[in-house]
């Protein structure tokens, strides 16, 4: 996926091979070695992003011909740059995984006060069940609205306070209340959205609570994604992580409805959609029985079926038992346009390219020789379906995560041109930062103030599952001040790629690319990894970070960081 989270980062001199940096708030000073920067090939590059999208690899969805074309061009191509099996002596860990693909949907119909209505899947609402089922069925079923759908009992908020979600549906506003924020402080966190505004949150919170289902409301400035986006990663096959019970504990259905939907809905309940939003916004806000019911229904196709992350490791000179890791999702949407001219979503820059990004530069550190630490390049699978085959490695880790000093996620690169500045998803948050900054005054880069902390970024890639764990993680993208066209250009250039080609069949590889930013971007994604590898440095979390305490739980542990 496409990031735009820029981080405000002070820039610092380098003035000696090795240079001490301070956390401003006391934590141990690292050492971190200045690094020299070999060619790296944008031929690599461009050849493996080419590959990668190609029709031939039908859109990289897990479980298909697709995948099975990539995971094996992935490992050959590792092989090729240098690197050994990462796995115990095989490239691959297994993942396993269950696609549910739901057909046959029935409109969505809603009563209301006398009055019936039917919704078209696709245009007007979209919904999946998580369940093994052959066939998902929701009849009168009772609609809540409940705000944004948060129970934080550490911020006193319980938008399910008093009610009983036994066989209603949930109906849930899109990111938390904070969003509109022109700040990053309040209850949750002001502008910069939480866990609790991420989709995935809202789905599990309502299963907790015994919800039958949890219609989330689209909403694009909010989401900060549009409805293609929505339809398009919601109506074809579904992976997730194989489950005990075969996901009985989840809701019947979650699905998403158009805003207009919404307030078509509640204007007929004598409600109004903007009125209540105000009101979810505020402390105390109680659930709202909307008087209305729910039917429809859809037959799922099921099958479990075994996906592969893809690992590949250079031994490290001096320790090899610490690593230093790189990750990207090489998988996308599969054929996610059925029935129209171009059915192949590509997936040529989210994530042809970060895969692509993995294999150039393992091939750049192989031909330099080992650093001190060993470097991990994990490429993994079904990203696109909830970070799942991160998921499974950060709960399977080959390498074990208190011996992992820190990595770097790559994923979507961006081909706007070179860039005077850089993007960072989760600014200071880690230590990392500042081997961020010294990389990037080696570069002659800046950091720039972070533009739409709402969007959530922080929890959309798969950085997330290792920091959730612990694990000081970077998720470095190119930036928006362009060196032709300053912000205005790098603005312009993330609109289009994200209304014309974002989960969609226009996400296609380009001859007439400018790879110029790209090989800006690759240059300090080497000597971030190189910076790590060759220190002796354990970096952490800054203190009150919410993964601070895991991360020192796993160090106290014998033979930990």
């Amino acid at each position: 996926m496409i990031r735009r989270i820029l981080a405000a980062t002070a820039v610092l001199a380098l003035a000696a091979c090795n240079v001490a940096v301070g956390d401003p708030e006391g934590d141990t000073a690292l050492d971190i070695p200045e690094v020299e920067v070999p060619e790296i090939s944008i031929e690599t590059m461009k050849e493996a992003t080419r590959t990668l999208s190609s029709d031939e690899f039908e859109g990289r969805l897990p479980g298909t011909a697709g995948e099975e074309k990539t995971v094996a061009y992935i490992a050959e191509q590792f092989e090729k740059a240098g690197l050994e099996p990462g796995n115990n002596g095989s490239w691959f860990q297994d993942v396993p995984l269950v696609e549910i693909t739901g057909r046959d949907f029935a409109p969505l119909t809603v009563k209301a006060d006398g009055e019936t209505m039917n919704f078209d899947f696709g245009d007007d609402w979209v919904g999946v069940s998580y369940r093994e089922t052959p066939t998902t069925k929701i009849e009168n079923s009772e609609l809540v609205f409940v705000g944004y759908g948060i129970n934080a009992p550490e911020k006193n908020w319980n938008d399910y306070a008093g009610i009983d979600m036994t066989g209603k549906t949930a109906v849930i506003l899109v990111n938390d209340p904070d969003y509109e924020a022109t700040a990053l402080e309040g209850t949750f966190n002001g502008k910069a959205m939480t866990y609790y505004g991420r989709w995935t949150y809202k789905y599990e919170e309502a299963a907790r609570q015994g919800a039958t289902g949890a219609i989330i409301v689209h909403d694009t400035y909010p989401a900060s994604y549009p409805w293609t986006t929505v339809r398009n990663s919601w109506s074809g096959p579904q992976a997730y992580a194989q489950r005990e019970g075969g996901g009985a504990d989840q809701t019947v259905m979650n699905g998403w409805v158009q805003k207009a939907v919404a307030e078509q809905i509640l204007e007929a309940t004598g409600r109004d959609l903007a009125e209540l939003s105000a009101a979810a916004k505020k402390e105390g806000f109680k659930p709202v029985p909307l008087g209305a019911t729910i039917s429809t229904a859809f037959e799922n196709d099921t099958r479990t079926f075994t996906s592969k992350n893809v690992i590949g490791v250079l031994p490290g000179a001096k320790r090899p038992e610490e690593y230093v890791l790189h990750t990207a999702h090489w998988d996308h949407l599969g054929r996610c346009a059925p029935g129209e001219e171009d059915e192949i979503c590509n997936g040529a820059i989210d994530n042809a390219t970060g895969t692509a990004a993995l294999i150039a530069l393992a091939e750049a550190h192989a031909k330099v020789g080992p650093a001190d630490r060993s470097l991990v390049f994990l490429a993994v699978t079904a990203e696109e379906q909830g970070l799942l085959g991160s998921e499974y490695y950060g709960a399977n880790p080959v390498f074990p995560l208190e011996q992992t000093v820190g990595g770097v996620n790559m994923d979507a690169l961006s081909l706007a041109g070179p860039a005077n500045d850089v993007t960072v998803v989760g600014p200071d948050k880690s230590q990392l930062d500042d081997f961020l900054t010294a990389a990037l005054t080696a570069e002659g880069r800046v950091g720039t103030p972070n533009p739409s902390p709402e969007a959530g970024y922080y929890y959309r890639s798969d950085h997330f599952s290792m920091a959730k764990r612990g694990l000081p993680m970077l998720y470095v993208d190119g930036g928006q001040d362009l060196v032709e066209g300053g912000t205005e250009a790098g603005e312009a250039y993330e609109a289009r790629y994200r209304d014309t080609a974002y989960h969609a069949a226009g996400d296609e590889y380009d001859e007439n690319w400018d790879w110029s930013g790209v090989e800006q971007d690759l240059r300090l994604f080497y000597r971030l990894g190189r910076m790590m590898a060759m220190s002796t440095a354990w970096p952490n979390w800054r203190e009150g970070d919410e993964f601070r305490r895991i991360r020192d739980e796993a160090c106290a542990a014998d033979g930990g960081c």
